[in-house]
Order: C-alpha cells, then structure tokens, then sequence
C-alpha cells in the first residue's frame, strides 16, 4: 500500500463511521432490539457528521447573500461562492467554460430546466434521446419539453439488460441526424447500478450535432465524474445535475453543472431578485455574470455550503479509493446472492461486462417484493426499497423478460396480469458507512428468507397495498414525531 493509500484508507475508516443515524435501534418482530442496517441509499442517504458540523457552525454567521457591509452576509457570500467552485473542481469542469448553480426539488428541477433550455436555444432541433433505464426524472421532462423521445436500448448482444449499448445509440443518432436536439443519460441506473459510458456517449452525441446531458444523481457519490476529458475534449460532457440529498447532505439542493455559452444564449428560465443588474418601471437587465444570473431569488445557503463540504470530504479520501471499496462490496452481494438459486438478481450481473455502484435489485422466487422488503425489516432490521423506484419502462422491461422466459406457452393475456401481480422488486443499495457485515447480514437475512417462505407469508396480511405484520408494530417510544419532540424541547 502506497503512502496515499494508506492516507485514503485512515481517512475512509474514520469517516464512514460518523454518520448522523448509523447507531438507530429498533425493536424487532422477534422482540430483539437491533442497529438498523441502513440499505436504502440510493433513495437517500444519511447525513454525514463533517458536513453538519460544518453546518451547526455557519449558523452561528448566517446571513443573506449579495450583500458585503455586514460579517455574516461577508462570510454566507463567500463560502457560497466556495461552494460553487468546489462543485466545479470536484467533477473536473473547467472554470472558464462551465458554471454551477443551485435549484429546488434535487435532480428533477435541474433536468426540467436543462430541458426548456435546450429546447429554447434550438428549437428546429425536436428529439431527445434517452435511454430505457432512466428514472423519471430523466425521462418526463424530455417528454414534456420536446416533441418526441427517442429510447435507446440496453441490452447487449446476448440479450442482456446491461448499459446503454454505444453501437445502437450510433445507430440511432445517425439515422436521425440533424433532428436531435440532445441525449440524456443517467451515468448509474438508481435501479440495478449498473454504470453507462456517459463520456464515449458524449463522444458520439457530439459527432452527429447533439448535445450531452448526465443525470448524476447516483452517480456523484461513488466514482470520479470527468465533465472534460483535455486530451479528447469531443468527451466533454455538456451539462450535469445532481442532488445533495444522494450525496450525504439531506435537505440540500440540486445542482446543475452546464456550459456558459449554452446559457447564455436566452434569458435564465427563473427571474426574480438576485438575478437581475437592475430594474426600470419599464424592463429589467439581466446580470453578464454566473452564477448570479442563473439563481433567482433567496437561495438554500446552508444547504449548498454543507454539500460543497461533503463533496470536499469525498474527494479528500478520494473518488478512485472509493468506487473501488464500493465494487468490492456490490462483488460481495452479487456473489451472495448468486449462490442462492432461489435469488434472481436483475441486469447484467458480470462486473468484466457492465460495472455497478451503488445497488443490486433482486427478487426471490414465489415472494412479493413487498413482502420481502418487510421481512427484512420487521425481522432483521434491514432497510431496503421496493417497488418499481420510479423507473417503470425499465422494471416493466426486466421482468416481462424474465416472465416470458418462464411462460413461453401461456397466452399473452395471464403473462400481462402475472406482470401485474409482480411488477416490482427489492432493492439493496450502498454507500460509504455500508460494511462488510452489513452485507453479511443481508446474505443471511434472505438466505432464511428463502428457507422459511412459508412461515413469513403467515404472519402478513395487506393493507392498503402495504405488508403489515398480523401481530408487530413499532413500539411508541421508538416512534419520531415532530410535535412530542416540540413539546420535550420546550417544556
């Protein structure tokens, strides 16, 4: 191990273990009080303790932006612009080209507005390429803001579901060449984590007039992310969003990485205060100037500050450090998984033909993933998603395929209505506080699972289309709630 290494690894272990709700206990269906294991990162992750610290401090400063004549709006106006930059640095976007700004509602608001922007800025350009992986996010705002979508396919040669496949997407541009205004792609699917080549797409985009759009969400937190590659800048990645909600900070904003002449081009999508140079009876002029003319009115401060923090963390331990711990981990999973025939795990699951971060869906056989993702938690205190994580085309997709596989000689009719009895799955997804054991206990979790169907089918009834154990529920002193914490606070 390299001096550097080792300086990553000291730092990695310390940090990993400082995260705000890591220690939660929880009474279990067994009457065993447990840590909860905390699998449900991909939908949001914990706070990390640096980064509130950073925040518990700045409140003590806080003040308003765009204003230098007191301390506190001295050090919110420059630690804001730090975080700016640092956002910048951290995914390798040139100063000079590219600016970042803040928006509400994380990832969704970015893409909404990157989508209006590029419809805007060439409107004879109609078509958006997306590929059939995307979440929602990236998906309905091209629906919306352009006159049609295009999906490119992502499956390989054998027929797998894998990453976006280059040739097809080639293919694709080029038989639709000069129609296509842009392609958005999500650099990992927040459902199996498999990972896209979203630089050689870019490649490609840029070879037939289209623009690159990267959906980052999950993506920013566990690899290094190169919006310009200097020694093949046909790469560069034209604009980027993603949400701190995903990076360790819940409750910051989305953030949107884009190239300044792009935007510069039309008016800023959002007016208001903070945005303008100055204002007459009659009109009003925009500021020459980024971020400024890009955030319109009062901005999420500390939220920004504490995600700039976060991301200096990362980068302090180091993005290569990290995504290879993270691959070790999904190989751990997978392999878990694998040995277990009763265990169908979703997508390419060969880590030499497609790489993964951050999650693994899977299914177990005759078992609702409703009634799986239940289980693990009422019994074992396992924290995972299920259902169809807001990307319904690709779960339709993989579990159509898998029901034709096992259904050739039944009628279309029973396959659709079997789809509907199934049309989901369970979801274990990592980060940075995930361990080793962590994974351990997943494996023996659905190991017992799988040997005791029977006895977990018993004891669930459903309700409101929710898995509700016949006899357990949570005890009232491990319940949080806003008023009775009120109510302590201030007696």
């Amino acid at each position: 191990m390299n001096p550097k290494d080792k300086d990553s690894n000291t730092l990695f272990e310390k940090v990993r273990k400082q995260f705000i709700g890591l220690d939660t206990e929880y009474t279990l269906a067994t009457g065993e009080t447990e840590r909860r294991i905390y699998l449900d990162s991909t939908a949001t992750t914990l706070m990390m303790e640096a980064a509130h610290e950073v925040l518990e401090r700045f409140y003590h400063h806080y003040g308003n932006t765009h204003s230098l004549l007191h301390f506190d709006a001295k050090i919110a106006s420059r630690e804001y612009h730090w975080a700016h930059e640092r956002i910048l640095d951290f995914v390798h976007a040139d100063r000079d080209t590219y600016t970042s700004f803040f928006t509400g509602s994380g990832t969704t608001a970015g893409i909404n507005r990157l989508a209006r922007v590029f419809r805007d800025i060439r409107p004879d350009k109609d078509v958006a390429v997306v590929s059939l992986m995307e979440h929602h996010s990236n998906d309905l705002p091209h629906r919306k803001h352009m006159k049609e979508v295009i999906h490119t396919p992502v499956k390989d040669m054998d027929g797998n579901m894998g990453c976006v496949c280059l040739d097809s997407l080639e293919q694709l541009l080029k038989e639709n060449e000069g129609k296509i205004n842009y392609v958005a792609l999500t650099g990992v699917s927040n459902v199996t984590g498999i990972v896209n080549p979203v630089n050689e797409a870019a490649e490609l985009a840029h070879k037939y007039g289209a623009l690159m759009l990267v959906d980052g969400a999950q993506m920013l937190a566990h690899m290094p992310v190169h919006m310009t590659i200097p020694h093949n800048p046909v790469q560069n990645i034209d604009a980027l969003v993603f949400s701190g909600h995903k990076t360790y900070v819940p409750g910051s904003p989305g953030v949107v990485i884009a190239r300044k002449d792009i935007l510069n081009q039309i008016e800023p999508e959002e007016v208001g205060g903070g945005m303008v140079q100055d204002v007459f009876v009659d009109r009003y002029e925009v500021k020459n100037f980024f971020p400024d003319r890009e955030e319109a009115g009062t901005p999420n401060i500390p939220g920004a500050i504490a995600l700039a923090a976060a991301i200096d963390v990362l980068d302090r331990i180091g993005m290569d450090f990290l995504q290879e711990e993270e691959e070790r981990l999904i190989n751990m999973v997978i392999d878990g998984m694998k040995a277990n025939s009763e265990i169908h795990i979703y997508g390419e699951s060969d880590p030499n033909i497609c790489k993964r971060s951050a999650s693994v869906s899977f299914n177990i056989k005759d078992m609702d993933h409703g009634l799986v993702a239940a289980v693990l938690n009422d019994y074992f205190g396992i924290a995972v998603r299920n259902d169809c994580f807001c990307a319904h085309p690709y779960v339709k997709e993989m579990i159509m395929d898998d029901l034709f596989e096992a259904t050739e000689d039944i009628p279309i009719e029973e396959i659709e209505a079997a789809f509907h009895l199934k049309r989901g799955m369970v979801r274990a997804s990592f980060a940075v506080y995930t361990t080793a054991e962590d994974i351990k206990m997943l494996i023996s979790a659905l190991n017992n699972i799988t040997e005791r169907k029977e006895f977990y089918k018993n004891k669930y009834h459903v309700v409101n289309e929710n898995y509700t154990h016949k006899t357990f529920t949570l005890k009232n002193d491990q319940r949080f709630t806003v008023l009775s914490t009120l109510e302590e606070i201030l007696s």
